[in-house]
């Protein structure tokens, strides 16, 4: 339903829904419909300037030359729009937000952090990772195990191996995502086809088409560079076979148990042991570092305070405490996959830990788990953990609920108090100043009342808060 509403609010120039939709709902501003259009194309064929600006800012994809640019600039309503699109500084990835996965991505591969093998391609230098490529790609995952054993550094000689092409092929395996110019089709359609990624040979084809046909029928339209954008859902179920493989054997029951997982035959090369209830978790210092200032400081600035794993001796081993290895593992799966199995029961417990641990999109989806429990018995309790947790989504669910059964909770000694101390907390409050949680309240009873019936209820709920507030003597 966020997505929906954010062409809606697009469509409508509503930049205040669309503002909250992004920041506070965490809603992707990339997001495609079933047209393949996107939000920034629906604000410019409607002619809102001020979004589109927002939009931009925000990191909406709009590159010059590219099949979703040029859509824009041919759809826009009106000059001022065009010339904020061929005004666009392209942030692209880096307009994401610091904790997001596919940035996270991008950083891996283009920093290069804790990288453990070179490819040289007629003299330019690629760093990359090979649990990464292992695990996302067969091809290289037999390399490894064979030809390219023991080795750091591989030297790429062929003189039809492009190393622009080399440079985008990893940009896909990493990312899921590639901007490749339109001469270097062919040559990242061969080296695909040589590394057996038949979802990129199907991708490239897939697009050439699609682009084809709109440049035929756009006079004047120029694509130079074919986009790809990622299919989140497949890279996370790829990256999860490293999690998969850093469980303990005596705990993959239920983990990667498939009899046609490659978990059994798929090395990822750790180079780091977290050792939780004496159970050994085989990971790498790229994944744990890079997603997280906890686990970054513990193994680059207190190296020295790690073991060594007696059967990998140049592998450190950490003894992680107060963490169980069931909460551990739903943390390490995160960490690779961006993803978790979570449930109502766990979902407190791990996100204790995800606050620790300093992993913001990991309490998102506890955050999630929890909304999707909402009941009259718990969500006060839920409502506090959002407010501890700064978890601002979970808050404003809880609250729209609260709206819903408002008349029942008016009853409930549990909610007058909550609303005291919530009325304490504001500094220098006076009399007849509001209090955020009433406010709040009050706000969604009284949203998107259009009809006498709902007027009606409104007011009753309205009055039943207002009773409440007079009992305990509070005016606001």
């Amino acid at each position: 339903m966020d997505g929906h509403d954010l062409f809606s609010s697009c469509r409508k120039g509503d930049i205040c829904s669309v503002r909250y939709l992004v920041e506070e709902r965490d809603v992707d501003l990339n997001v495609r419909d079933n047209w393949d259009s996107s939000p920034l194309y629906y604000a410019c064929l409607c002619g809102h300037e001020e979004l589109v600006q927002y939009l931009l800012a925000s990191g909406a994809k709009c590159e010059a030359n590219t099949f979703d640019g040029e859509r824009c600039l041919y759809g826009s309503l009106n000059d001022s729009i065009r010339r904020l699109l061929k005004e666009y500084k392209c942030v692209g990835v880096r307009a994401m937000k610091r904790h997001d996965f596919n940035y996270f991505l991008h950083l891996l591969l283009e920093q290069g952090l804790h990288s453990d093998i070179t490819f040289v391609v007629h003299g330019q230098m690629f760093t990359a990772h090979r649990c990464v490529l292992a695990a996302l790609s067969e091809y290289f995952a037999e390399m490894f195990a064979t030809k390219w054993t023991n080795k750091s550094l591989i030297h790429l000689k062929h003189p039809l191996i492009n190393p622009a092409a080399f440079g985008a092929v990893l940009q896909y395996l990493y990312t899921g995502r590639a901007d490749i110019d339109v001469s270097l089709v062919d040559d990242c359609r061969r080296l695909a086809k040589q590394c057996k990624m038949t979802d990129l040979v199907e991708e490239l084809q897939l697009k050439c088409k699609r682009v084809y046909e709109f440049v035929s029928n756009k006079p004047g339209i120029c694509v130079k560079v074919l986009s790809l954008e990622p299919h989140s859902c497949q890279l996370q179920e790829d990256m999860a076979q490293l999690a998969d493989c850093a469980l303990p054997p005596q705990l993959r029951v239920g983990f990667g148990a498939l009899p046609f997982n490659r978990v059994d035959h798929l090395h990822t090369y750790p180079d780091v042991c977290f050792r939780v209830d004496g159970y050994d978790f085989l990971c790498h210092k790229a994944f744990f570092c890079g997603r997280s200032d906890y686990f970054k400081a513990l193994l680059e600035d207190h190296f020295s305070e790690g073991e060594q794993l007696q059967s990998q001796p140049s592998t450190p081993a950490i003894t992680l405490h107060n963490i169980s290895h069931q909460i551990f593992t739903h943390v390490m799966y995160y960490i690779y996959s961006d993803d978790a199995q979570l449930t109502q029961e766990n979902a407190f417990d791990v996100l204790c830990v995800a606050d620790v641990y300093l992993l913001p999109g990991l309490k998102r989806l506890c955050g999630k788990t929890l909304a999707k429990n909402l009941c009259e018995d718990n969500v006060l309790c839920v409502w506090k953990t959002a407010k501890l947790f700064r978890l601002s989504r979970l808050e404003d669910q809880c609250i729209e609920f609260m709206a819903k059964i408002i008349e029942r909770l008016v009853e409930k000694e549990e909610f007058a108090e909550m609303v005291k101390e919530d009325a304490a907390l504001l500094e220098k409050r006076h009399e007849t100043d509001s209090v955020p949680l009433i406010d709040d309240i009050r706000f969604h009873i009284a949203s998107n009342v259009q009809t006498y019936s709902a007027i009606e209820e409104a007011n009753q709920k309205l009055g039943a808060l207002e009773e409440l507030l007079f009992s305990i003597d509070i005016d606001c």
